[in-house]
């Protein structure tokens, strides 16, 4: 009887593959065949395109190493990935952390951090930040380029009213480059510092903040290109049909 060579080699093509994926399965689902030693800590950091946070992977390092939980070299059965995640959400500037584990012998973190909007340095000596849910930040050693808040300045203000302002200057990118500094008067109404000029814009009370300052950028480039930068040193967008400019007393 003629042997059927081409369905002998299929059949013994399907018994190889088989036997390899039984092996493959057995192994994996072994202990001993996972890394038994944490390789690698992965840390996966949140960005926000617009505003910077003050969380970095050094700084994650640092956290877990204090609390010793940092897992590198570790054995992958003495890593809690519980532990790692309620050490991380002890920090005020991390909002969220999720820690997992993988056969290969890697420890994967996500970040998502707290974005601070605003620094705040109030007259009743308070100093401290506000991300973008209105809720508070410590004041911090980590170092980030904001807008700084100065002036009359409650925690119920700041909050609520002062971040929606700030949050409305920042999600704009030429005024993200060109305010410095916010000042709240007495009255709750708002005065912003520019990086360029030597004026003060005034807002006025701190509602239709966007128009406000699209009709301070028109008159940036229709106004003061041709003015010039330091003739005023007070200009008041406060009311919808009207722009009010005090001059400068040092220039001519």
């Amino acid at each position: 009887m003629a042997i059927n060579w081409k369905k002998t080699v299929f059949v013994v093509c399907d018994i190889v593959i088989a036997a390899y994926l039984l092996l493959a399965i057995t192994a994996f689902n072994k202990p001993g065949a996972i890394t038994t030693h944490c390789t690698e800590v992965k840390i996966d950091i949140e960005q926000n395109s617009a505003i910077s946070g003050f969380m970095n992977a050094n700084e994650i390092k640092r956290i877990l190493t204090r609390e010793r939980v940092y897992p590198l070299s570790w054995d992958m059965e003495d890593v809690s990935v519980r532990k790692i995640e309620e050490a991380l959400q002890k920090s005020p500037f991390i909002e969220k952390a999720e820690c997992h584990k993988t056969q290969s012998g890697h420890v994967c973190i996500s970040i998502k951090q707290r974005i601070p909007v605003v620094r705040v340095m109030a007259d009743n000596q308070e100093n401290y930040y506000v991300d973008t849910h209105g809720s508070m930040m410590p004041e911090s050693r980590y170092v980030a380029n904001l807008i700084v808040a100065t002036g009359a300045i409650s925690r119920k203000y700041a909050q609520s009213t002062l971040t929606r302002v700030a949050s409305q200057i920042l999600k704009n990118p030429f005024w993200k480059d060109q305010i410095v500094q916010i000042n709240i008067l007495s009255d709750g109404s708002v005065e912003l510092v520019p990086r360029v000029g030597e004026h003060i814009i005034y807002l006025g009370p701190p509602y239709d903040v966007e128009n406000k300052l699209e009709r301070m950028r028109k008159f940036y480039l229709y106004g003061l290109n041709k003015a010039g930068w330091n003739k005023y040193n007070y200009i008041s967008v406060e009311f919808s049909n009207q722009i009010i400019c005090k001059k400068n007393k040092r220039k001519k």
